[in-house]
Order: structure tokens, then sequence, then C-alpha cells
């Protein structure tokens, strides 16, 4: 089983020309709404990658909330550890240029109140993969992956937003460049590029690193192997969704014990299908579409 522990969103989509500069106004014909966060996009991903999933968060008391959790229901995650909270539903403005380049800004609202207690002891185990994220506060985050490591849970964190991370709590760490930054100076490392970190963090805390490149696919670096894989040559939508089609896809594979190379590749053609839609859960593949593109790109190799 996965278990996601994270923020569920309700973003509204603007499309415009360009992505507005400090103190400019843009003006967009119209815009869209659709369910999001990282936490509840992630947990679709897997779900749609063919994923056993379960979340755990909070909604508010309003429209949003039971919106969400009807749709996640609808996609087979099991919401029964998804709590009301006494704020509103947390939502998201994502501006999107015609390039696919956005700007989201996100008002946490319920997001703030998700809390670690709500995970029982009993649905941690080495059956177990758990799936975390920075939207929810750090400090649940922190204490549910040490609960989590402790009995045996597979546990992988998406560093986004960035910040701080206790290695000593992780199997795998998923970054894109720029968050590969901050974590590297957060973790008194500044300067370190971001292939080194990973390098860095697998010689000293034995946590794999997975850094996402964008086009340029993604590099893994773990204690005694490193793995490239590239990405599918595309013309991008919208970017919003990848990453978490990157990191949902990747923890579906691997909660099924597929090897590190076949699920970077997995993972890899799930993010670069997830830019051909605009928005962010709406765009998340499904397994079938993921297979029909997998021969696209070349396996992973060691580096």
């Amino acid at each position: 089983m996965i278990l996601v522990f994270g923020s569920l969103n309700m973003d509204f989509i603007l499309q415009v020309e360009h992505l507005p500069e400090p103190g400019e106004t843009v003006l967009t014909p119209e815009h869209a709404t659709a369910p999001g966060g990282k936490g509840a996009n992630q947990a679709v991903a897997a779900a749609r990658a063919g994923g056993d999933v379960a979340m755990a968060g909070c909604v508010g008391p309003d429209d949003y909330g039971r919106e969400l959790t009807a749709i996640m229901t609808g996609e087979g995650i099991d919401m029964s550890r998804v709590a009301t909270a006494t704020r509103p539903t947390a939502l998201a403005v994502v501006t999107v240029d015609r390039e696919g380049a956005n700007q989201i800004v996100v008002s946490s609202g319920a997001n703030r109140e998700a809390r670690q207690a709500c995970v029982e002891d009993d649905v941690l185990g080495a059956a177990t993969t758990l799936l975390l994220q920075r939207e929810v506060p750090v400090d649940e985050c922190a204490a549910l992956a040490r609960r989590a490591r402790n009995a045996g849970v597979r546990v992988i964190l998406n560093a986004a937003p960035a910040g701080s991370v206790e290695c000593d709590a992780l199997d795998f760490l998923i970054v894109n460049e720029v968050e590969a930054q901050a974590v590297a100076r957060e973790s008194g490392l500044k300067g370190l590029a971001p292939v080194d970190l990973a390098h860095h963090l697998a010689r000293h805390d034995g946590v794999t690193t997975v850094v996402t490149l964008g086009e340029r696919g993604a590099i893994a670096v773990g204690p005694g192997e490193t793995w490239r894989i590239g990405s599918l040559a595309i013309r991008p939508v919208d970017t919003v969704g990848a990453g978490d089609a990157f990191c949902g896809t990747l923890a579906a594979a691997l909660d099924m014990d597929m090897p590190l190379p076949r699920a970077l590749r997995r993972a890899s053609v799930a993010g670069a299908l997830a830019c051909l839609e605009p928005g962010a859960m709406p765009a998340l593949p499904r397994s079938e579409a993921v297979d029909a593109r997998l021969e696209e790109l070349a396996p992973a190799v060691a580096v």
C-alpha cells in the first residue's frame, strides 16, 4: 500500500500569454478550477499508475473539501484518514504561460491542520510505502517519517517546497534542480551541485536521491548505484503536474517491488505525459497511457 500524507487543494488555473512581472497586471479571458495539492496529486498519480493508495491530511468544512474527497474516492483512493479541519480547504492560484511555464501561490488553509496522528500504527509496516511532501506542517511530516522508518516502511520525500531534510528517516529523496540547491543550502552544503549533493547524501546518509532535470530526464544516486534516464520529446502545454506525476508513479512502481531503473523509466514517461494537458490532477496519466509510450524512451543506464 502507498500512504500519502500531504496537501489537498482546489486549484484555480489561469492561462496567460506571459507570466506577470512584479507590479504588472496580466489579463486572461477565463479561468478553470481543478483538484490539486501536491499530496492529492501524487496520490492520484500513484493510483492511476496501478497502486493501492490511501490519503491522509485535511480538507475544510466546505464545498471544495467535499468535492476533493468525492473526486479522490472516485479514483479508488482510501480517504478515511482525511480529517475535516476548522480552516477552509486550501486554494492554489496557478498561472501558466503559452510555453507551459508556471507561477503558483497557495493559501494553505486546512493543510496547516494536518497531523501525523491520523495515521495509525498498524498501517505502518514493511508492506507500506510512505510518500511525503512539504505542503503540510514539516514537523508533522518529520515525525511520521521517523515512525514509519522505525516500523520498516519505505519512506519517500519529495522536498517541495524546498527546505531542510532529515535524511536519517528517508529511503528516497526526490528534488528538482532548484530544490536540490535549497536542500544543499539548508544542510550546510551551499554551492554543491545537485548531482554532487545526491552523491553526498548516498555516501553519508544512505539515501537514494532522485534529481529531476526537466526535459533532460532525471538522475538517481543511491548507495552503490547511479542511474540516468532521459525524457520523452514533447511540446509541453502545462508543466505544473509533471513533478507530481513523476513522484506518484515512481512510488507506485517501487511499492510493486519494481527495480529502480524500471521505476525511473515509468516515472519519466508519466512526468512527460502530464505536460500535454492543462492542470495538474486532470493531466496525470493512467498506466495504459504510460505503457503505450514506454518504448519511445530508452531504458535507464548505469553511470
